[in-house]
């Protein structure tokens, strides 16, 4: 099962000392975990910018992720501009979840599955899959 991962749980995942890193581990040992260069170009910027410490952690932890191509919604989604790149790639790389700590953006669409992509925050995903 392939995993779409938001360039927050990017972020967070690069402190090797989080859970989030650790569930991470976990999954990856079962599943596909993925992102596109959309979410990896913003985490790394935030990573440098707030985390300069992370930055080769994050770097490691990149590598090992498989890249989805950049898509094009279809559907009417209610989605900010910066983040609709990020559900595109999810769709177009045949995810089936896309995991993200973005409340504020992505939380009305918790739960909800998107042209086949079942979007999650980080708890959830751990659950549903551990």
């Amino acid at each position: 099962m392939k995993i779409f991962l938001d360039a927050n749980i990017l972020f967070s995942a690069a402190n090797t000392h989080s859970a989030l890193y650790q569930t991470l581990c976990l999954l990856g040992e079962k599943h596909e975990l993925a992102t596109s260069y959309y979410a990896i170009g913003e985490a790394r910027r935030n990573v440098a910018l707030k985390k300069s410490d992370w930055l080769n952690c994050f770097e490691e932890l990149v590598t090992d992720l498989a890249l989805c191509p950049q898509g094009q919604l279809t559907e009417t989604v209610k989605l900010v501009e910066k983040d609709r790149p990020i559900l595109a790639s999810a769709i177009a790389g045949k995810c089936a979840y896309l995991v993200t700590g973005d409340r504020k953006d992505f939380g009305h669409l918790y739960g909800q599955s998107l042209e086949g992509v079942l979007i999650l925050p980080p708890s959830d995903i751990a659950e549903k899959l551990l």
